[in-house]
């Protein structure tokens, strides 16, 4: 093994995670080939095959589950080791690594552009994940902030609310609820539903949301994909429980409107994340506490929603910033 490089390490690290050749090309932005180029000459090194096919499906021998543990830690010491690096450094010419759960795509590139127009040099690092994947990313520390709406429960992390996140109903601009007020919520339930999938923080949202009653749906659809389910609902399939902050574009072009539904938005709070004993770099602390400082605000002109007092979940327990995020959820 002592021939091997950190970049075979990486992507073998990459193919374990995902079990996928094809999806860790797509993730390392390579093609599928050179994983497979890599990976076989970090076989070599080790003298034994790392990973077996059974069927359509891969799998790691008992050696790659084992060097799978050393390689880790590997990456994680050089990681750490790039870290310090950039502590000496400081903001300008910092690298920012962030995650953020597939809702928050519509407007966090904007915050990111914000942020780096007032600190010159700085490196921009985003990964967009469904929640699964999120937690992936802090539980490998793979990487410095993660945004999301429910912060982990079984992982030691420090989590910060920073600005509100609204949940509302929407349905095509012709639907016959569209100019109907205050509609009783067992009405609403008569309607078919075009929903998230269950585990996906979406639907974990719906099903506070609606409370004991979220198995009186009538799903008519169950879809991984946000944008799939507004095309499916702009075509009149079903009504739907989406994030506020997911739709703005499509409310401005009035292809899809929103339901004045009885308790009606459900509020949640975007969360900063991050591991507890993570030494933050001086840019990702300056990213937090701009995120802390702004983040509403600029959420809010980005989005362009203001939705009505609605009903506050009590998805954490609120620390930081909470009394301001209650207000910004009620101007």
């Amino acid at each position: 093994m002592k021939n091997a490089t950190l970049r075979q390490l990486k992507v073998f690290e990459t193919v374990a995670r995902l079990l996928s050749f094809s999806r860790a090309a797509e993730e390392l932005h390579l093609t599928q080939p050179a994983v497979s180029t890599q990976v076989k000459k970090l076989e070599e090194h080790a003298g034994l095959a790392l990973f077996e096919q059974l069927g359509k499906k891969i799998f790691l021998t008992p050696g790659g589950s084992e060097l799978l543990y050393y390689c880790r830690a590997i990456i994680q010491q050089f990681q750490e080791a790039e870290d310090a690096m950039t502590h000496f450094k400081g903001i300008t010419g910092g690298k920012l690594n962030v995650a953020v759960i597939s809702a928050g795509d519509y407007f966090f590139p904007r915050l990111l552009v914000e942020f780096a127009r007032s600190h010159q040099g700085v490196t921009l690092n985003l990964s967009v994940h469904n929640r699964e994947g999120l937690l992936n990313q802090l539980a490998n520390n793979l990487t410095d902030l993660a945004i999301m709406v429910r912060p982990p429960i079984d992982m030691d992390t420090v989590n910060e609310p920073f600005a509100p996140h609204p949940y509302v109903i929407v349905a095509a601009p012709d639907h016959p609820l569209v100019c109907k007020k205050n509609i009783p919520l067992k009405r609403l339930l008569q309607e078919p539903f075009v929903v998230r999938e269950k585990g996906s923080d979406t639907w974990n949202s719906m099903e506070e949301g609606f409370g004991g009653r979220v198995n009186d749906i009538n799903i008519a659809m169950e879809i991984k994909s946000t944008e799939t389910i507004k095309q499916a609902v702009i075509a009149g399939m079903g009504i739907s429980f989406l994030s506020a902050h997911t739709i703005s574009l499509e409310l401005q072009a009035g292809s899809l409107a929103v339901l004045d539904v009885e308790g009606f938005p459900v509020m949640l709070n975007w969360y900063v994340v991050h591991r507890k004993n993570k030494r933050l770099p001086p840019v990702a602390q300056a990213f937090k506490n701009f995120l802390l400082n702004e983040g509403p605000e600029l959420i809010e002109r980005i989005i362009r929603y203001n939705p009505k007092p609605g009903k506050q979940l009590s998805d954490a327990p609120l620390k930081t910033g909470a009394k301001k995020i209650r207000a910004a959820s009620k101007k």
